[in-house]
């Protein structure tokens, strides 16, 4: 290139050869061949959050927690902020509006990639969102290789404040090319899964829980009007109800009754309300519920998957790893992996120390795909020789499971309680509980009893007849000390069903004299006696049997007040129990005696009966009923006015009911030594004991029993404090 002076003292310039320049002005003299003039627009910043709605509803909170992520000062370091949640939760509103409101803070732009992680073509290539960004800095074309394009991105990346959200991501690998790494720089990643892998890269961690009531009614009114939904509040409420806190759900439920204004918000709350159709339901212009929940599901390794639909058949909404691990015939390692692949594409929620559930619309998901699975395994049954590992068989080890834990446990509490046959269909496989005592056997029936009801009622619809009438069997201790009175009766309601249908006599006796008990406690003495008296017109010929259903009539009787048909049945349970060598059953036969002698005013009389019933149930070992015996020698002792030996037998009653978790009782405790006060005539310590039995009434749902206490006390008039070490205060 030449210059050449003008006259007017102006230097052209003067280009030879094959020349190029680029941009939009040439001053030049002479050119001699090709000038390729390329003109490179202005870039706009780039802006590409994604649009949200105008009002980010219930999530003040979070909003404050992404701003802490940033620091104190809010910083000029750069943040990476994982979003995660279950699909259509607002993980991706969230992330855009809090960007947006910080869009001053980032003057060189703010970009968005959808990784697309649960897409049905597979994850986004982290090399298609760097070219993206790089062109939205006009840079192009990008380095063919990830490597090199990752490392260009955080070389302009570093020159820049900008923020980034990344969305729908699948793995922490897709991620990390992505990250520019530079201060002034905030990331934020969205994802169903839960990318641990990037703690390693300084990111912080914000799980995303359902809306909470309130938040999703003001979305429904806001999208339908507020007049509507007031109007029809009850039904409002049922529709926020079936979408179960999911933003997407509740949108998608609005739209439809937006589109639909003759149409009341109960016929929406109706079709809402009918189990699986919910999906469905929620469901306008082709996004649903049910493709986000199925994206989900497809990213599963198929044993995840199979699990998946396994839980989702089970009749209870929380479950354990135990039963995660019965049902996937595993090892509890081999379980808990499964599960947490779960809990990884927030399939499945951790309710605590090895307890799990399904948010609601998830488990309407997993049942469908759990009984697809069933339909398709029972085909392939019927159409191969070979045996293969149906949900049928997952589900019978299930039960059987359940009824050798149960079955452990009744053994360890209520050794005396003759264990009857049990049927098991599987393979032991899994071994049952182990119990160490009393005390944990009981805890863990109690924590088991939501659990073992469903069951119980499940395996009717299993075709399991015998295992019903079997477990409600193993749960004798929960109903003796626990007191759960509908679902004694209830339980042995099925049972007594399901021993009828397999014509196990033995098991029908037994749930007619067990379940008599039921009744009785439940106050139902004339059903009671129904089926005490049909246990003994059946047990002619079975000694040990007459004498439990003459026991449970007896009971009858002494609750209508038929005191002296109430001493007869026991005397007479007495010599048969006695006959056939049954030390503990006489024993018990003599402590009911005694409290239909106390009942009818003859407490010196009673003493001599519960005092020999003590010694020889102690002499057994049996503590609890031991408890029981010194139970009622306390209120016959108070009785006949000798306070001393009644409070010292009280207080032993209740630190044996105690210690055995037996709640019942030690309400009925408390009730004897408020009755021993009012004798003693100590009215503020009586008014203490029976509001303190009241409250362990009501602990147990004994309505009865509560209702008959609040009576009591309604009497005693207003409360007067009792100070603490006089003589009317507590003593036992």
């Amino acid at each position: 290139m030449t210059g050449a002076e003008l006259p007017s003292g102006v230097v052209r310039n003067s280009l030879t050869g094959g020349g190029g320049v680029g941009g939009s002005v040439v001053q030049a003299g002479t050119i001699n061949g090709g000038v390729h003039l390329v003109a490179r627009p202005v870039l706009p910043t780039p802006r590409q959050l994604p649009p949200g709605p105008r009002k980010l509803i219930g999530r003040n909170a979070d909003l404050a927690a992404l701003d802490r992520s940033l620091g104190e000062d809010g910083g000029g370091a750069d943040a990476t902020v994982v979003v995660t949640g279950p699909a259509g939760v607002g993980k991706t509103a969230l992330a855009a509006r809090w960007l947006r409101g910080l869009a001053g803070r980032f003057p060189d732009g703010q970009l968005y990639a959808d990784l697309r992680g649960y897409a049905p073509g597979g994850p986004a290539d982290p090399a298609e969102a760097l070219g993206a960004f790089l062109r939205a800095f006009g840079i192009s074309p990008a380095p063919r290789s990830l490597e090199e394009g990752a490392a260009l991105w955080r070389s302009v990346a570093a020159e820049r404040r900008i923020a980034v959200l990344l969305d729908n991501a699948s793995t922490a690998a897709q991620v990390r090319p992505l990250l520019p790494g530079s201060d002034g720089t905030v990331v934020v990643v969205t994802s169903r899964r839960r990318l641990t892998g990037l703690g390693i890269d300084g990111a912080v961690f914000r799980g995303l829980e359902p809306l909470a009531p309130e938040a999703s009614t003001e979305i429904l009114a806001e999208r339908v009007g507020e007049r509507r939904v007031a109007d029809e509040s009850d039904a409002a409420a049922e529709v926020v109800d079936a979408c179960a806190g999911l933003p997407l759900a509740i949108c998608l439920a609005a739209a439809r009754i937006a589109a639909r204004p003759a149409q009341s918000l109960a016929a929406t709350a109706e079709k809402l309300g009918r189990g699986a159709d919910r999906l469905a339901v929620l469901n306008v212009e082709g996004e649903t519920v049910q493709e986000l929940l199925d994206a989900s599901y497809g990213v599963l390794e198929p044993e995840s998957a199979r699990l998946y639909g396994l839980l989702g058949l089970l009749p209870f909404a929380e479950f354990t790893l135990e039963n995660a691990a019965v049902l996937a015939d595993l090892d509890l390692t081999g379980a808990d992996r499964l599960l947490d692949g779960l809990i990884d594409v927030h399939l499945l929620e951790e309710r605590g120390p090895e307890r799990f559930r399904f948010h609601d619309l998830v488990r309407l998901h997993a049942r469908a795909r759990g009984a697809a699975d069933r339909a398709s395994a029972t085909t392939a049954a019927t159409t191969t020789t070979t045996a293969t590992a149906t949900t049928g068989t997952a589900f019978d080890r299930l039960v059987d499971w359940y009824l050798a834990s149960t079955t452990a446990a009744e053994a360890v509490v209520s050794p005396s309680h003759r264990t009857l046959a049990r049927d098991y269909l599987t393979r032991p496989v899994h071994p049952a509980r182990e119990f160490a005592d009393t005390t944990r056997a009981l805890e863990w029936l109690d924590e088991e009893r939501d659990r073992l009801a469903d069951l119980l009622r499940w395996s009717e619809e299993l075709g399991r007849p015998a295992a019903a009438w079997q477990l409600a069997d193993a749960m004798w201790p929960l109903f003796l000390r626990l007191r759960p009175a509908r679902l004694w009766v209830e339980a042995h309601r099925i049972g007594l069903r399901g021993a009828r249908a397999v014509g196990d006599r033995t098991g029908e006796l037994r749930m007619l004299t067990s379940g008599g008990n039921g009744l009785r406690n439940a106050g139902d003495g004339e059903e009671a006696a129904d089926w005490f008296a049909e246990a003994l017109s059946l047990a002619r010929d079975q000694p040990l049997v007459q004498a439990n259903a003459l026991y449970g009539l007896s009971q009858t009787h002494r609750m209508a007040g038929r005191l002296t048909e109430a001493a007869d049945c026991l005397r007479r349970v007495v010599e048969l129990r006695e006959a056939q060598g049954q030390l503990r059953g006489s024993a018990l036969a003599r402590l009911a005696h005694g409290e239909v002698l106390l009942l009818a005013d003859r407490a010196a009389e009673a003493v001599e009966l519960l005092e020999r019933a003590g010694r020889e149930l102690s002499s057994i070992g049996d503590d609890y009923e031991v408890a029981r015996a010194r139970a009622f020698l306390g209120l016959a002792y108070g009785l006949l006015s000798a306070y001393d030996r009644a409070e010292t037998c009280l207080a032993s009653a209740l630190t044996g009911f105690r210690a055995g978790l037996s709640v019942h009782w030690e309400a009925r405790t408390l009730e004897f030594a408020g009755q021993v006060e009012e004798r003693r005539g100590r009215p503020d310590a009586a008014r203490s004991r029976f509001e303190q039995s009241r409250a362990r009434y009501q602990d147990v749902g004994a309505a009865a029993e509560a209702a008959r206490l609040a009576d009591r006390l309604a009497a005693y008039g207003p409360a007067t404090p009792v100070p603490e070490g006089h003589p009317d205060g507590p003593s036992v």
